[in-house]
């Protein structure tokens, strides 16, 4: 109980009895776009053109397709996050000398089509000529080929230059950016073919610290994902902050027609649990992408069913299948999978009295549930709003629903009332705010919605200040 509701006991027991109202919201079943999870674009935006077939394209400079005016694409469930992944060579064509303007156009891309932006800034990739480090680090380290590296490296990331230049550009891109309220969330990348950490495992302490550290003091607002590498990189982050994870193959299933291993039975469930990741969920964002698109799954006859049902068990957040198509006779399937992605208010009970005074506390009890499989990660404050004829108030609560986990959420509270509120009829409404701009943002799964995103609950009679 907080300090607020003790002191609104305390007042309260000085007024006459009140009448309770308590109103229990009827529960809907409808998709919600909500910020921070379900389906991810992949280097595009909302309204952008869908890849074809099964082919899609990451790394290279952000292509700027002409806006139709329609966010809705047939084919792909209508997303909050565009998933930027850029080469190095891309951000820092000059050594020192960052491309921002393609970084803060993405962010205000994003912002215009209802989206916020999740970033992986990749060292290189597996094309030498076109997806190499950048040229004037090529130069600086010279010709490569032929050296002992391990498979999906192109560059050592022992070389002191290597640290230093990557380590420079990850803080220069916290310092530019973190916090941004457009930025969702940000890859851990520092080594490997897209930046997916193959063989991290194989780096010095000092490298693998070196390197993780400058995200972990880079970036202590917007939250951070990173591969499950190995249980010595991945402890190492997890024990300086949260930190959550993301993986690059969800649906392999390899497996059940003859290969001898796959991701789906052998990688994750194995790595979870041993590098450490199995209660990251709770504080930091899990986000899956597909093993090559969900088209592809059907044509292999892999097992959707299951591979949602794992995905919820790890806690997901959002899924990119890299703007591909849905496979059509999979829409039941994506509805349920949207509908626990993430997370999923329904509130319950709302309880409150009848009457109040201008000046006073409006008091309140609350029963959620959170029937997603994650919590939200950025901060959206709770707050009553009271409308009547004579104008409105925002009253915002203390409430941090970053911590309201799967399940059962029992929240009471008291908000004070202006001194100078006029007295008589209003409604109170409840909402989720954007912190920016303080109107609602989060939409909940429950009747009741207005024009401007708040859920009206019923009537309350407020008096004036007693003198």
């Amino acid at each position: 109980m907080t300090r607020i509701t003790f002191l609104a006991l305390a007042l309260a027991s000085l007024l006459p009895a009140q009448a309770t109202k308590v109103v229990r919201p009827k529960e809907i079943d409808a998709v919600l776009t909500n910020p921070g999870i379900g389906f991810t674009t992949l280097n595009r935006f909302n309204g952008d053109p869908l890849n074809p077939g099964t082919k899609w394209t990451e790394g290279h400079p952000i292509e700027a397709f002409p806006f139709r005016g329609k966010l809705e694409v047939a084919g792909q469930p209508m997303t909050t996050v565009a998933y930027f992944r850029v080469y190095w060579k891309y951000v820092e064509p000059e050594m020192g000398q960052y491309n921002w303007k393609m970084l803060d156009d993405a962010l205000r891309t994003a912002h215009e089509r209802g989206q916020s932006l999740m970033l992986r800034i990749a060292p290189y990739g597996p094309d030498a000529k076109t997806e190499d480090v950048p040229a004037w680090y090529r130069q600086m380290a010279g010709d490569e080929t032929g050296k002992s590296f391990p498979d999906k490296w192109r560059t050592d990331p022992e070389d002191p230059r290597y640290i230093k230049h990557w380590t420079n550009m990850v803080r220069a891109l916290g310092a530019r950016y973190d916090g941004h309220p457009d930025l969702d969330a940000v890859d851990v990348s520092i080594v490997g073919y897209w930046g997916e950490g193959e063989h991290t495992d194989m780096l010095s302490e000092g490298t693998m610290r070196a390197l993780v550290a400058s995200y972990l003091l880079a970036f202590p607002k917007t939250p951070l994902m990173m591969q499950p590498t190995d249980r010595r990189t991945n402890m190492y982050a997890l024990s300086k902050r949260p930190t959550g994870w993301r993986a690059d193959c969800l649906g392999d299933m390899r497996c059940i027609s003859g290969s001898r291993w796959c991701h789906m039975f052998d990688a994750y469930p194995e790595d979870i649990v041993n590098f450490g990741l199995t209660e990251a969920w709770r504080e930091g964002p899990v986000s899956l992408e597909a093993c090559g698109v969900m088209q592809d799954w059907k044509n292999r006859g892999w097992d959707v069913d299951y591979i949602i049902e794992q995905s919820l068990k790890w806690h997901i957040s959002t899924f990119n299948n890299k703007s591909s198509a849905v496979p059509g006779e999979w829409t039941p399937q994506v509805k349920r999978w949207l509908n626990r992605m993430g997370y999923r208010f329904v509130l319950r009970r709302f309880a409150y009295p009848d009457t109040v005074a201008a000046g006073g506390t409006l008091t309140f009890a609350t029963w959620w549930e959170n029937k997603g499989v994650a919590p939200p990660y950025h901060k959206f404050p709770l707050a009553l709003r009271l409308r009547g004829e004579r104008g409105s108030e925002v009253l915002v609560t203390e409430a941090d629903i970053r911590t309201w986990l799967p399940g059962d959420v029992v929240y009471d509270d008291a908000v004070f009332l202006p001194a100078g509120m006029p007295a008589g009829k209003y409604e109170v409404q409840i909402g989720m705010l954007d912190p920016q701009t303080a109107k609602p943002k989060i939409k909940l799964a429950i009747e009741g919605i207005d024009a401007e995103g708040w859920y009206t609950l019923g009537p309350v009679t407020v008096q004036e200040k007693p003198h």
